[in-house]
């Protein structure tokens, strides 16, 4: 059995027997089909409110014929105008997906008027008792299904015709004008069937509009996990007007730039240059992750990323020396198996800074103080494939991390700075792989 074999074999309940998952996936494959019929050129959000007519349709069009033949077969005479009403709705309702080719809302006007024709119909044999008049309540939610909340005047206007029509049907058709004098079991198992569809299909349609709902509440908030930190998110549903903005006593920062990139860029072109971006930062990603550190942002090809921000922790050097490593480590990997000369400069400092969300378009979460700029600088003063760090660094990672001075440093903006360079973990069991030490190292 090949692999797309078991893949197929296992998507299948386990309790299903061949034979009905078949016949499941054909129902399935068909409901595809139909739903998809009519739809091509639109927009994407256009095209699901569009497949869901077509279900819709599809389902008027499967029941309503049924209950043609089901009638035709009783071999009852008088009622043959109740079957050629519904092969005309079959018939009507069939044509939705080709309405689509004219514009996006022929087919739902389609449906809505062959509906509402058939319901008067119904009620002029059956009498209201009939149930049928139930059937236009369902008018009060459908349409915003069919047609969207955004056309709300066509909404309202159907919404409207239909409270009309019902109340119509009731007053104009009591049970002693049906052109059918059928029985009361006959008309109470009629009313139970409008009852069911009335109440189905309202029910559809709130469901609809709620999944519609969460899906979207979803996907901003999967945006806003891509963008902001887990707890600010949190902060935000909490106090969505609140201002974020905290100090934090103790955390470090991270910058690392791509060194050779610019250069290399101009022979790859656009697409291949995209492409091995997107491939380092990532990774970086992946890294920062791992390490339980914060990504700030990507400037070009820079990265900038943060520890102990925007939840506090006292290991918040060594998190980041971590990170660091293997991020040199990771360079080196990428530069290798793509065959390009790619190197990174990575500065790192630590001491007390500020965070919080920036902006009303495109907002972002970033963070300031000294310790950001001289991060920055020591990234600049840095050389390729080496990990430059403060003071407050040294301090805090000179007993489990083997580290190498370079003296004094001239730092725009800060003066003469002591500086050092980070080159690996003192002993094994630490935080950073040995393989990403000793591609440091080396």
């Amino acid at each position: 059995m090949t692999i797309i074999d078991r893949q197929k074999r296992q998507s299948q309940p386990a309790f299903l027997p061949g034979p009905v998952a078949g016949v499941l996936r054909a129902i399935r494959s068909f409901v595809r089909r139909m739903a998809s019929c009519g739809i091509e050129g639109y927009p994407p959000e256009i095209q699901r409110r569009l497949k869901i007519v077509n279900v819709f349709s599809s389902l008027v069009v499967v029941t309503t014929f049924i209950y043609a033949v089901q009638l035709w077969a009783s071999g009852n005479k008088e009622m043959m105008p109740v079957v050629y009403i519904n092969l005309g709705l079959a018939f009507l309702v069939s044509l939705v997906p080709f309405m689509h080719r004219i514009n996006e809302l022929a087919g739902g006007l389609l449906l809505v008027f062959a509906e509402f024709v058939a319901l008067i119909g119904f009620t002029s044999f059956f009498g209201r008792l009939g149930g049928a008049p139930l059937q236009y309540v369902v008018a009060a939610a459908a349409p915003f299904v069919i047609f969207e909340a955004r056309r709300f005047r066509l909404i309202i206007a159907i919404v409207f015709t239909a409270l009309i029509l019902h109340l119509i049907a009731w007053f104009q058709f009591p049970t002693e004008t049906a052109q059918l004098k059928a029985d009361e079991q006959i008309l109470s198992s009629l009313y139970v069937q409008g009852a069911v569809t009335t109440f189905g299909l309202i029910a559809a349609c709130v469901y609809y509009a709620f999944s519609l709902f969460e899906h979207a509440k979803a996907e901003t908030e999967s945006v806003l996990r891509n963008v902001l930190p887990d707890s600010v998110v949190e902060r935000l549903k909490a106090a969505p007007g609140e201002t974020i903005a905290d100090g934090f006593s103790e955390a470090s920062v991270l910058f690392a730039d791509i060194t050779g990139f610019v250069s290399m860029a101009r022979g790859l072109g656009p697409e291949k240059t995209v492409a091995l971006l997107n491939r380092l930062v990532s990774a970086f990603d992946e890294l920062a992750e791992r390490h339980g550190v914060e990504k700030i942002k990507t400037i070009g090809d820079a990265y900038m990323v943060a520890s102990g921000v925007p939840v506090p922790r006292q290991d918040h050097a060594q998190a980041l020396a971590a990170m660091a490593l293997d991020l040199v480590a990771t360079v080196k990997e990428v530069s290798i198996a793509e065959n390009v000369q790619l190197n990174v400069r990575v500065g790192m400092a630590s001491g007390p800074m500020m965070a919080g969300i920036i902006g009303k378009n495109k907002f972002s979460y970033d963070v300031w103080g000294d310790p950001v700029n001289l991060a920055s600088r020591l990234e600049q003063t840095s050389a390729p494939g080496r990990i430059a760090i403060c003071p407050s660094c040294y301090a805090a990672l000179s007993d489990a991390f083997a580290i190498e001075p370079r003296g004094l440093i001239e730092i725009k903006g800060v003066g003469p700075q002591e500086s050092w360079f980070l080159i690996g973990p003192k002993a094994a069991g630490a935080t950073v792989s040995p393989s990403s030490a000793a591609s440091t190292q080396a």
